[in-house]
């Protein structure tokens, strides 16, 4: 092939250097994570410009995650099927599209709406691994996933930081949107013009049934849990949707185990080595996202309440600035400590550190300080943890199958995010100051409980993992 040169077998790369293939990626999944935190500091002013519940408004926030975790295993399955840098581009131009969508929008449906194209964006990750695991010698992988990583962290402070400085000049939420719109183009081009396909192809055709049926049962899960404290956990209404839930969910396993091209392959879910990957990407999600949340509103919370800091959009993302310092460090070295512990090992090692950041803003809360502390462990550990499951996904599967493998993991973390963000809502919703609707001391205590006992149960699973990847020959 002319221009080409083989690396490895199954892995043909143009003459292109590779740290341009390396910026494009990296710089798109920045302007992901960067969608991904963009309004969560801005969720308590939404309340009151829409007038909308804390239930309700976590929509915002979960609409995003939901579209994700439907829409990557799809656009996964196609970037192996037809190649990840269109799937990428694909990804990329929804993001543009459902910024433009929530830069335009009056009311909360529309606003919701804008957020799930936006989320569609979340499959730009597994597609970008799959991307690196195609593209880069097997040496330089991990520190390649490792650089993505890195550039997430900074990308998901950003967000948070430049929500921060628009709101305090504007009360509209338009102008945020507007931003995110131009950098997304911004790296729509870049990606265009540096990035490039390599890699073995994978027959086969897309399973829309199975999508349909997976948004179906996560749609009636997650409005479930939202929507408990308001029509009642015993109301018919309720119940019927967990039974729903439950119900559709069985007919898409069923479906996925029938077809002969599934949208989510099974093994690559629930088999032997996938299973225990998959756990820990699931609680790790549900305790990393559910964090998000829960800062930024408590930070927000006025001293008058009892506890919180009443601090402002921007203080959100200014205190979350040793996180992103960490988290770069951390990333960086991520490439050098699963080659000398294997990826299990490490995301042991980055969830072990996570769930000391969570736990330590549980019990010690009160001031500044502690937040600004356990931020800075949390990056520590998430600059490991990202880069570990970006290797463990893929790290047993055929090329051919590396985008929907990676595709399956960020699925799962995404359920784990949705869940996440709909339980804690519950839960700030249902334990409030007596006579009021602002959240008690005693609902974030507890909320940040839950995501702390996530994060350490990702841990040990991912110590279970690392055992077992011992008896287990790689596949080649």
């Amino acid at each position: 092939m002319a221009g080409a040169v083989t690396i490895e077998p199954g892995i043909v790369r143009r003459s292109r250097p590779l740290w341009l293939t390396l910026l494009a990626l990296s710089t798109a999944g920045m302007v992901v994570s960067v969608q991904q935190t963009v309004v969560i500091p801005l969720l308590p002013r939404l309340m009151t410009v829409f007038g909308a519940s804390v239930a309700e408004i976590a929509w915002v926030f979960t609409a995003s995650l939901l579209a994700g975790a439907v829409a990557t295993p799809l656009l996964s399955r196609l970037g192996d099927m037809y190649g990840k840098k269109r799937m990428i581009l694909l990804t990329a131009g929804l993001l543009v599209l459902g910024s433009v969508i929530c830069a335009l929008s009056d009311s909360l449906p529309v606003l919701i709406v804008g957020r799930a194209v936006q989320g569609a964006s979340a499959a730009l990750i597994p597609l970008a691994i799959g991307t690196i695991r195609d593209t880069f010698p097997h040496a330089r992988v991990m520190t390649a996933i490792g650089v993505v990583s890195a550039t997430m962290g900074v990308g998901g402070s950003l967000g948070m930081i430049v929500t921060g400085l628009i709101a305090d000049r504007t009360t509209s939420h338009h102008p945020v949107f507007w931003i995110t719109a131009g950098v997304a183009a911004v790296a729509v081009v870049l990606i265009a013009v540096s990035a490039h396909d390599t890699g073995v192809r994978a027959g086969g055709r897309l399973d829309l049934i199975g999508a349909l049926l997976l948004s179906s049962w996560l749609v009636c899960l997650l409005l479930a849990v939202s929507k408990g404290n308001d029509w009642g956990w015993g109301s018919g209404r309720v119940l019927g949707l967990f039974a729903a839930a439950a119900a559709v969910c069985a007919v898409w396993v069923v479906s996925q185990m029938r077809s002969r091209a599934p949208m989510v392959r099974l093994h690559l879910l629930v088999g032997r080595r996938s299973l225990p990957a998959n756990l820990a990407a699931l609680l790790l999600g549900f305790g990393m996202f559910g964090s998000f949340t829960l800062v930024s509103s408590f930070v927000q919370t006025p001293s008058s309440a009892g506890y919180g800091f009443g601090g402002s959009v921007l203080d959100v993302g200014l205190y979350a600035l040793p996180s992103t310092v960490t988290m770069l460090v951390s990333s960086f070295m991520a490439g050098r400590l699963s080659a000398r512990f294997g990826p299990a090992y490490s995301l042991a090692i980055g969830a072990g550190l996570t769930a000391a950041a969570f736990g330590w803003f549980t019990f010690f809360n009160a001031s500044v300080l502690d937040l600004i502390g356990a931020n800075a462990v949390q990056g520590l550990g998430f600059g490991v943890a990202y880069a570990a499951l970006g290797a463990l996904a893929v790290q047993h599967v055929p090329m051919d199958q590396s985008g929907i493998a990676s595709g399956v993991n960020s699925l799962v973390r995404s359920i784990g995010g949705s869940v996440s963000g709909a339980i804690t809502a519950a839960l700030l919703t249902s334990i409030t100051i007596a006579g009021t609707a602002v959240p008690a001391r005693g609902a974030y205590t507890l909320s940040f409980a839950i995501v702390t006992a996530s994060a350490v149960a990702s841990a040990l699973v991912a110590l279970v993992c690392g055992v077992m990847a011992r008896e287990v020959p790689e596949v080649g």
